[in-house]
């Protein structure tokens, strides 16, 4: 039986978005071997020979290309294979070519380890975390999406411009799908404690709904007006993700808007979407219930039942 290497990473697709993760994780030191496994051999070549000719200027690490045989001992496998998103596409319009990926990739990750902690960034995010839940045979807990961490960090920093004040300060959250049904959770956000409201007062804003109602719009139109001007959005993605493997490696229990399968919270359960959750060295390990509005509730269901007519459409269950 192989031993997990809980400093052992694999990520699964060297895209934009894969390579630049590698690059972040590589700066992080979190782990001290990361394999990186591609269709095109030589572009996970290329991308573990690039990074590494810069390891000197970092941490000591073992960086190279392999294939699905090297992640038998990874702790956490990141799946972020899968088509990009074209302007003028949405994340949903994705969904039929990426199952159809997903179909041969997470049978060959499952088939050479069960142990790990799987991570999936490719999009649609929602509908490939519950798929890759029910290819892999994982326990639901073990595979995750990373969800709403990059809308969440874009709604704080969007209020950190508009109030003037450190976003890490601003504690707030985007839920429900990683796309257009997504939803800003105002009933919950607050500056350092203070009531969200309360604090723009303080700031010498007064025009609550219309302010909230453009940053919510700015942060869903973020990635089509990224997109839009160079092609790819791959920076934020991979910091996010970078700070969910944080929270993995160290145990950290950290709260974070991933996307995971839901059991009954606020009525909604077989559907993969994102929800303030633990994150620790076991994955998921809580739900946290955080305080929505009638009608973010109704938003967040409305949420769950798009997602659940793609998965019935797509997957046929």
């Amino acid at each position: 039986m192989t031993t997990i290497n809980s400093r052992k990473a694999a990520i699964v697709g060297c895209g934009f978005v894969g390579s630049a993760l590698a690059f972040a994780l590589m700066e992080s030191g979190l782990f001290s071997e990361m394999v990186l496994i591609d269709a095109d051999k030589n572009k996970a070549e290329g991308e573990a020979l690039d990074i590494s000719h810069g390891l000197p200027f970092a941490k000591p690490m073992q960086l190279y290309a392999g294939t699905y045989e090297d992640i038998s001992d990874a702790s956490v496998i990141i799946v972020t294979a899968g088509a990009g998103q074209k302007p003028g596409e949405t994340r949903l319009d994705l969904v039929k070519k990426n199952v159809g990926i997903f179909k041969s990739v997470i049978p060959e990750i499952a088939k050479y380890n069960k142990d790990a902690i799987l991570l999936i960034v490719a999009n649609p995010v929602d509908i490939l975390t519950y798929t890759a839940a029910k290819l892999s045979g994982y326990p639901e807990n073990r595979v995750f999406g990373s969800g709403t961490v990059l809308d969440t960090a874009r709604l704080k920093y969007l209020l950190g411009e508009h109030l003037s004040v450190d976003n890490r300060s601003v504690h707030a959250f985007i839920i429900g799908e990683h796309g257009d049904s997504e939803i800003a959770a105002w009933s919950s956000a607050n500056v350092s404690g203070i009531p969200l409201s309360s604090f723009c007062e303080m700031r010498g804003h007064f025009d609550h709904i219309q302010a909230m109602q453009r940053i919510a719009e700015n942060v869903k139109n973020s990635a089509y007006e990224i997109i839009e001007k160079k092609k790819a959005t791959y920076y934020g993605i991979a910091m996010s993700v970078r700070r969910i493997c944080e929270a993995i490696v160290r145990d950290e229990k950290s709260i974070l808007p991933v996307s995971s399968i839901q059991s009954g919270n606020y009525g909604i359960s077989g559907v993969a979407l994102s929800m303030p959750a633990i994150v620790g060295k076991n994955g998921v390990e809580g739900s946290v219930p955080i305080n929505l509005s009638i009608e973010e509730q109704e938003a967040l269901r409305k949420s769950a039942d798009t997602l659940r007519g793609v998965i019935d459409d797509v997957l046929g269950v």
